[in-house]
């Protein structure tokens, strides 16, 4: 019997509350979809089928959501309590898995920063490994971390001594922190470090013949002129060498190891979720830790005593054999004040989190988890976890290089049965709802200070290009054999396979959103009524219906410790995802589906100029880039402002049409607030982040093709 918990779990008292509001809202809804089936039978129309099938998207995607809110909890975690179960030389092998795919959109010495950050965990070092994953296959990234090696053995210490909080040396030095007596000295050979790699990246090659060192000469010369991104042999070096390699002060240092799997353009590769598998394969056989953490590569460690706290769940003999991993929130260090882009995702960050705790568990975002290694070889058992046998101290190079070849997978179960699930861009929700489904559970550890930091497109052309990727990746699985709505339900509890569909089925948001972004418009432009008058009872429903859902997604937003401007970030956001996001993420599943296109993934560049971060911390939209989703914004943003404008003509024209006319001009007005900062980048602004023209004049046309092709239609 423990004398104090290793963590505690209470459901939030406001589970009650929701469930009155849901029950309440949900009578709302069937009114309101039994006035669109009585409209339909007795006056039918095209007008009418439409907005029923937009609320009946609505109404599936709100129930879903509420399933996020039926037994939300919280969390709290007492690493102080761990030698009540394991003595600190007790603890089990970490493995820690670093991604990374391209030195240019991904620069090294960010990844260093992430791989030094965790390199220095208060963690026993010859319990730890990290492993960075090279999946571009790049001699230069290799360089820099044979630099970042060197540096390590007197970061590490320095850390250590100081007792540093921030262990992201970018980080630390940034803040300017107190001067230790070695600090100008180590920030002095971080800058040189620094230098060098930049370098080494400007001129985009290696010259070997400048080195005298055997062992990098050695290294670097693998690389031969046939070697590319999409065609190489494996590379495996030990940078470090736990139990070898010492620090400056005499300690011996933990592992760190490179890996470059092998890659064939006639073999399927299977983007991130196949690196994940060759690092799983790799690290097995040489560390072989019970535990792994996954990170990408710009999600540095913002709290070095991360691992104690996930060991508070693992090491907790009150939680059953069945459970999986630790899901850490994904947050970000570089939103500004507005969370322009909503990159900040308070209610996936917040809400979701707690509402799927609650229930069997949280989904793997794709970084910031601690997974259990059985937990990816097959279904939980009843057997004792053996969380303290010794790690390998020697390592077979041999067999590693073997097991990360591109044969290896063939006629096995990997990707499939073992691992990481192939066959979705979202191998991340993918694999832990598959894993939910087998039966394994998962917790959701949310701390004061944040584990991990890290850094989110300040560009909207790279936010909506790596959200597209998202969404389509997650249709891909919410149209298969594995869907939430039928796999899901009778695998895992029914309200954990909703929250799942809510995430998976997102693109078909750009459904409601399209309808509700032209059709009013377009019958307002032509003075056709579609909703009731302001005086017809009906209306008291649908203003029941907005100021009950808007209402409460803003009380969530405050309840998540949020801000009004984020909030109506949100809500801006919402509609520009509908039309460009949502929208082609739909189209991009649907032609994969139909074979005239390939699986692509496209690293999300994290370098961005000065101007375009100036922009953004002053809450301004970048574009600044042609591309086919802007242009399907401006014209949902064109065709509000038309339509609003000719919809107060007719007002003043027409008197007394207002009462008929009010629904339409509301939900347009709206549109018009919403789009207010595409509108401005298209027709206001002259610096370098505007609408291009090109993109502007093409929405427009079309805008005005749209209104002649309806126009007779009401």
């Amino acid at each position: 019997m423990l004398k104090g918990p290793l963590h505690t779990s209470k459901a939030s008292p406001s589970r009650w509350f929701n469930r009155l509001y849901t029950l309440v809202y949900t009578v709302a809804i069937f009114a309101l979809l039994y006035h669109h089936c009585c409209n339909l039978i007795y006056s039918p129309s095209l007008t009418t089928l439409f907005l029923l099938v937009a609320d009946l998207v609505l109404a599936f995607f709100w129930a879903t959501w509420q399933s996020f809110f039926f037994n939300p909890v919280h969390r709290q975690v007492f690493p102080e309590n761990l030698a009540q179960v394991a003595k600190e030389s007790d603890y089990p092998g970490l493995d820690v898995f670093v991604c990374t795919a391209d030195p240019f959109k991904e620069p090294p010495v960010g990844v260093i920063n992430t791989v030094l950050s965790v390199l220095a965990y208060d963690y026993p070092t010859d319990k730890l490994s990290v492993y960075l994953s090279d999946d571009g296959g790049s001699q230069l990234t290799l360089f820099a971390f044979m630099e970042a090696a060197k540096f390590a053995k007197h970061w590490l210490p320095y850390c250590k001594k100081y007792n540093i909080l921030d262990r992201s040396p970018e980080v630390h030095f940034r803040k300017d922190p107190s001067l230790f007596l070695e600090t100008n000295e180590i920030k002095a050979m971080y800058e040189n470090m620094k230098s060098t790699i930049k370098d080494v990246m400007e001129k985009g090659t290696i010259d070997v013949e400048q080195f005298n060192d055997d062992r990098t000469i050695k290294a670097l010369t693998k690389w031969t002129s046939r070697f590319t991104r999409h065609q190489h042999p494996t590379v495996i070096e030990v940078l470090l060498k736990r139990n070898h390699d010492k620090d400056v002060s005499g300690h011996y240092m933990p592992n760190l190891f490179y890996l470059a799997r092998e890659k064939n353009k006639a073999a399927p590769h299977n983007f991130k979720a196949g690196a994940i598998n060759a690092l799983l394969r790799v690290s097995a056989t040489l560390t072989n830790a019970p535990i792994f953490l996954i990170l990408d590569c710009d999600m540095y460690s913002n709290d070095p005593k991360t691992p104690l706290r996930m060991l508070c769940y693992f090491l907790d003999p009150t939680i059953g054999s069945n459970f999986g991993f630790v899901q850490f929130p994904q947050l970000f260090y570089n939103i500004n004040k507005y969370d322009t882009y909503t990159t900040e995702h308070v209610l996936e960050n917040r809400i979701c989190t707690s509402g799927m705790d609650g229930l069997e568990g949280m989904s793997f975002m794709g970084t910031n988890a601690f997974f259990k290694r059985e937990a990816l070889t097959g279904k939980p058992t009843k057997a004792k976890w053996k969380w303290n046998e010794q790690n390998q101290s020697e390592y077979d190079l041999t067999l590693a290089h073997r097991v990360a070849s591109c044969s290896f997978e063939e006629n096995t179960k990997w990707g499939s049965e073992i691992g990481f699930r192939y066959g979705t861009l979202v191998e991340d929700a993918y694999t832990s709802f598959r894993l939910q489904c087998l039966g394994w559970k998962s917790v959701a550890c949310r701390p004061d200070r944040p584990a991990f930091l890290g850094n989110m497109p300040v560009s909207l052309n790279d936010f909506l290009m790596q959200t597209k990727r998202w969404y389509m990746g997650l249709l891909q699985v919410a149209i298969s054999k594995f869907s939430p709505i039928t796999f899901g339900v009778g695998n895992m509890n029914p309200l954990q396979a909703l929250c799942h569909a809510y995430f998976q089925f997102r693109a078909f948001w750009c459904i409601p959103i399209i309808i509700y972004a032209f059709l009013p418009q377009l019958a307002l432009v032509n003075s056709t009524a579609i909703f009731p008058k302001v005086s017809d009872p009906w209306f008291s429903l649908y203003v029941f219906l907005f100021l009950g859902a808007y209402g409460k997604n803003l009380v969530d937003y405050v309840v998540a410790g949020s801000t009004l401007k984020k909030w109506w970030s949100y809500q801006r956001m919402w509609l520009i995802l509908g039309c460009s996001t949502y929208l082609f993420s739909f189209f991009d599943w649907l032609v994969t589906s139909l074979g005239m296109s390939t699986l692509e993934f496209n690293v999300t560049s994290k370098v961005s100029d000065n101007e375009q971060e100036i922009r953004y911390h002053k809450g301004i939209f970048s574009f600044g880039v042609e591309s086919p989703m802007f242009v399907s914004i401006n014209v949902a943003v064109i065709v509000n402002f038309f339509a609003f404008f000719m919809g107060i003509g007719h007002v003043l024209i027409n008197n007394g049409r207002l009462e008929e006319l009010f629904g339409q001009l509301f939900i347009t007005g709206f549109g018009v607030v919403i789009g207010w900062p595409i509108f401005e980048g298209m027709v206001l602004r002259s610096d370098k982040g505007k609408m291009p023209i090109k993109t502007t004049l093409i929405s427009a046309c079309v805008a005005l093709t749209i209104h002649l092709l309806f126009s007779s239609a009401f």
